[in-house]
């Protein structure tokens, strides 16, 4: 074993430190009996603004029940109508019950929701709150979070849309491609005057027989009769820098929903328009990416980037503007209060699609309001798309994660690109739209070295603005680092400097983007980007910035920021995301005041392709008005592809990509499809032990008739149950392969004579040959002829549950336990005792960090690490990375050993190869300055070489029935207790307890 210092790694540690700081925040179980006595700590309840949700159903979901008001909730394939005479009375109903669970505890109402959610904010004390909490009639009471937007080479090109063979064209041409529909976008608001919203004025006569879907005015309220029978009134809301004439035939409605973001942010710290137009861009972007106008040429400072046009280019699109822009980005944001008022809005005027390319900084609950407010939208027959984050490649990062949504992970697209040459002759390419003609020769100089007096090193290093020197600056080809400032504001601060181009280039493995910027630019990632950087650094480097070039990419891949399952409020239950869509350098309208004066410009992000896949929606429910929003979502993902990796091979990662990328061609025509309802909705959530207040009996989440196939935790064996609907009559066969696991299929064949008939099936799944706790990814595919429908399956198969680790005295003891077997037979092996030889090392306040590298042999089960520290006072932090190599960066296992006077960390199963370990000092000890330790590995295996002393386990193969626990005892003697030492007791499939001893 060698020791190194590394300073990489530690990254690792802050991610995994305010990650344990946002888990804190969950309510603990309640202790055992015998634990330690409570302790007083700082009351979690504070006073502010809070949305408080009663268990009366809202109007779009209220099924009868009090008494003289009938059921208010739509039939299948048709929207809530509020001018029903029920629907009125049913309003007045909840607003009296808003009112006294207000005036119950003495608060005033802010605001009110009826039709996707039952409910009302208002500002409470922390008594005012705890009393609602409990009070009769109140489902939850829930604080008004700040949430965030998330932010072939032409994705419509790419998609199959365009062409006379192209999607559009089988449609009837793009005027008819989602004519009859309503897009609604919540988001950062809308720049009306962009030519991807330009059409015919509205006027007050009603529309023809021969134009039956053209919007007109009605009062100060926008009407348009729609594809699917129903009426859309929307109104275009008069604001600042916005008047009532903004809207058009395109445009037809633009509400803004801001009372309580503005109530938080006062005046002098907001970059926003009180009104509907757009502050920022990201908004103008979604919405003409979704259903902007078709063929609208684009030219930029002088460069022409060709045509961009809407998905559906023929639907309407309706603005909810309910995210706003502050001066400073920890104000920058939307509150849950007013994104729930723009669902509820939306769903009351009557659109059809709902895009919301926006999450929260954690993974959303099912049943928080906003997704509350979209599971009874998607029951009123709205289809919501969501954005699944910007925070990958980590796992379980997905936000939107439930299961009425549709959730959409970004891929990649042909990129823009360029080369960059250097002065001794390497050439690298990278993304850029902004290098047209050569440039160059320049000298090559990094920014750091061209800063001004002022300036740190490390913000002249991310061009941040005001930081390089004009005098050293002038002429050059400046090397940026990417992150923390906006990628095109480090060309701008280039260009004020008197640079003439620059190199971008990422510090780890992310994607690179064609960015407007201000100087030539080239976008170059690792491991090109550390060669370029040290080049820059010697003397008399040069470089030239050279049009085209390729990378020799292969697309569509799931780009690196787009967020990962699994998802951890589904427990691994239910595949998220659901399907991916372009999302890198998509270009489409902006707000020109935000955005350099440009008009049109590139953004990245799931925020990107969440409105592709919106667009797709329209498209389809301009086809088929009454299907429902579940039935829609079955289509793209069962007909979706799979992406591809950095090597052009199959992706089978089903957390990044989930059931594949979209494929507009293929969803039209999906054979079977897998529904659901609101009822099967609320019997997930009772499942997951969520208490809906509805009656509904709980389900298995993973028997959620879902079109994916998801168990978070498989012990020995599992079925699931779902039910299809034909589309296209005929006789469909199955076929599934799922690796180290038994998978049936009953019946294996199922008749349909007609459309609409259903036919259900049961999945059941056996551990085989697979590793108990890892998790194996497969496909099942009903086929009819050349139809295929195909679901994505991920489980994670355990031969029994049982804990990852126990402990015990030193030298001779015992500890006894339980395991739930999935079997009926179970082996049990015992290894060790074990102790490695201790490696002394320290860390100190001047040096905080001290990591290890080590070899984990072929054949090792599993692995235990300790430090111990020489003072019992010291408190130092240990984790366990694994090492992939090929310029990847190492990644956590097992759990973080955080702050503690002996760090262990427990790793019941490991994989061969390399991994460092790290030891460090997170401060907060003035009284202690240098910290000597022994670090310790225990490695097992079945070549580990045991310590002195003996281990067993009883009984040695005990009689089993799966599902009932039993009770093992591990006992140990004449064990040194020099150093701690561990044994192992192994299963069947590589899983294995820990014992750790002294």
């Amino acid at each position: 074993m060698t020791s190194t210092s590394r300073i990489r790694p530690a990254a690792l540690v802050a991610a995994a430190a305010v990650a344990l700081a946002l888990s804190s925040a969950v309510p603990s179980q309640a202790a055992p009996a015998a634990g330690p006595e409570p302790v007083p700590v700082a009351g979690h309840l504070v006073a502010g603004r809070y949305i408080v949700t009663l268990a009366d159903r809202p109007i779009a979901a209220y099924r009868g029940g009090v008494d003289g008001i009938p059921g208010t909730a739509p039939a299948p394939g048709a929207k809530v109508d509020l001018a029903d005479p029920d629907a009125v009375r049913y309003r007045a109903h909840l607003t009296g019950a808003q009112r006294a669970a207000a005036a119950s505890v003495g608060a005033r109402i802010k605001s009110r929701y009826s039709v996707v959610t039952n409910g009302f904010t208002a500002d409470l004390s922390a008594t005012q709150v705890a009393e609602l909490s409990k009070a009769p009639g109140v489902l939850s009471v829930a604080p008004d979070t700040l949430n965030k937007v998330s932010d072939d080479r032409n994705s419509q090109d790419f998609l199959g849309l365009t062409g006379r063979h192209g999607l559009w064209s089988a449609l009837g041409g793009t005027k008819e491609a989602g004519r009859g529909v309503v897009v609604g976008d919540i988001d950062t608001g809308i720049w009306p005057e962009s030519r991807s919203f330009a059409a015919a004025p509205l006027g007050t006569a009603r529309p023809t027989s021969k134009d039956p879907y053209r919007p007109y005015r009605k009062g100060d309220k926008v009407v348009m009769r729609k594809a699917d029978g129903g009426t859309f009134t929307g109104t275009c809301q008069a604001g600042e820098e916005f008047t009532a004439g903004a809207c058009n035939s395109k445009l037809i409605s633009a509400r803004w929903f801001g009372d309580a973001w503005l109530a938080q942010v006062p005046a002098e710290r907001r970059a926003d328009y009180v009104s509907a137009r757009d502050g920022e861009g990201h908004g103008t972007h979604t919405a003409s990416t979704a259903a902007g106008d078709s063929g609208v040429d684009v030219t930029v400072d002088g460069r022409h980037l060709g045509e961009v046009s809407g998905v559906a280019p023929a639907a309407a699109i309706a603005v909810y503007k309910a995210f706003w822009t502050g001066k400073a980005a920890g104000d920058s944001g939307g509150m849950t209060s007013d994104i729930v008022a723009a669902v509820d809005q939306a769903v009351a005027d009557g659109v059809d699609v709902l895009n919301y390319s926006a999450g929260s900084v954690i993974e959303t609950a099912p049943d928080s309001p906003v997704q509350a407010a979209f599971r009874t939208a998607a029951a009123a027959g709205v289809f919501v798309a969501t954005a699944a984050g910007n925070s990958g490649p980590e796992v379980s990062s997905a936000d939107n994660v439930a299961p009425w949504t549709t959730t959409v992970a970004a891929s990649t697209l042909a990129p823009y690109e360029a080369t960059v040459r250097l002065g001794n002759g390497d050439t690298y390419v990278g993304g850029s739209t902004t290098v047209d003609s050569p440039l160059g020769p320049k000298p090559l100089v990094l920014a750091e070295k061209v800063r001004n007096a002022a300036a740190s090193a490390g913000d002249a290093a991310l061009c941040q603005d005001g930081t390089l020197d004009p005098a050293k600056a002038a002429g050059a080809i400046v090397v940026c680092d990417r992150g923390v400032n906006p990628r095109v504001d480090k060309s701008h601060e280039i260009q004020r400097a008197g640079g003439v181009g620059m190199v971008l280039v990422n510090v780890s493995d992310l994607d690179t983007d064609g960015d407007l910027h201000a100087v030539p630019t080239v976008h170059l990632n690792t491991p090109g980007a550390t060669d370029v950087r040290a080049y820059a650094a010697t003397a008399g480097a040069e470089a030239s910035l050279l049009p085209g070039g390729t990378t020799g990419q292969p697309y569509p891949q799931i780009a690196p920021f787009s967020s990962r399952g699994p998802s951890t409020v589904n427990n691994g239950d239910l595949l998220k995301p659901d399907i991916a869509a372009p999302g890198v350098g998509i270009l489409a309208a902006v707000a020109p005041a935000s955005n350099f004066g440009h008009d049109y410009d590139f953004m990245t992000g799931t925020s990107m392709a969440t409105p592709h896949i919106a667009g797709l929606a329209a498209l389809y429910l301009a086809e088929h008005p009454s299907w429902s929003p579940m039935a829609v979502k079955s289509a793209m993902m069962t007909t979706a592809v799979d992406t591809k990796t950095a090597t052009g091979a199959k992706n089978t990662d089903l957390f990044a990509q989930g059931a594949g990328e979209v494929r507009p061609a293929g969803m039209f025509a999906p054979g079977l499809v897998y529904d659901s309802t609101e009822k099967d909705w609320l019997g997930y959530l009772e499942g997951l032990g969520v208490d809906t207040g509805s009656g509904v009996k709980a389900v298995d989440p993973s028997d959620l008739n879902y079109p994916s196939i998801a168990i978070g935790r498989m012990v020995g064996s599992q079925t699931v149950t779902r039910t299809v609907t034909a589309v296209t009559p005929g006789t469909y066969r199955a076929s599934i392969s799922v690796p180290g696991v038994k998978a049936t299929v009953h019946p294996s064949v199922l008749h349909f004579s007609r459309a609409g008939q259903k036919a259900r099936f049961t999945v059941s799944f056996e551990l085989t040959t697979g590793r108990s706790g890892e998790t194996v990814t497969g496909d099942l595919t009903w086929r009819h002829g050349r139809t295929g429908v195909r679901s994505p399956v991920v489980l994670t198969p355990w031969s029994l549950i049982a804990p990852d680790q126990v402990s015990g005295p030193a030298g001779s003891g015992s500890v006894s336990f339980q395991v739930t077997p999935g079997t009926t037979s179970l082996a049990l092996t015992p290894r060790g005792p074990v102790a490695g030889t201790p490696v002394r090392n320290a860390v100190s306040n001047d040096k905080p960090e001290q990591d290890f590298a080590f070899t984990v042999p072929e054949g090792t089960q599993a692995g235990q690490f300790f430090v111990t520290p020489d003072n019992p006072e010291a408190r130092l932090t240990l984790l366990i990375a694994y090492d992939p190599g090929d310029g990847q960066d190492p990644y956590i296992v097992g759990d973080l050993a955080l702050d503690q006077t002996r760090p262990v960390v427990s790793l019941p199963s490991m994989k061969a190869g390399k991994y460092l370990a790290l030891v460090m000092t997170l401060g907060g000890q003035p009284e202690l300055t240098d910290f000597p330790f022994s670090f310790q590995a225990n490695l097992i295996g079945p070549d580990s070489t045991p310590t002195q002393g003996t281990f067993t386990v009883t009984p040695r193969n005990p009689a089993t029935k799966p599902g009932v626990p039993l009770t093992l005892t591990a006992s140990w003697s004449g064990v040194p207790s020099g150093r701690p030492a561990t044994a192992y007791i192994g299963y069947p499939n590589a899983a294995g307890t820990l014992v750790t001893i002294g």
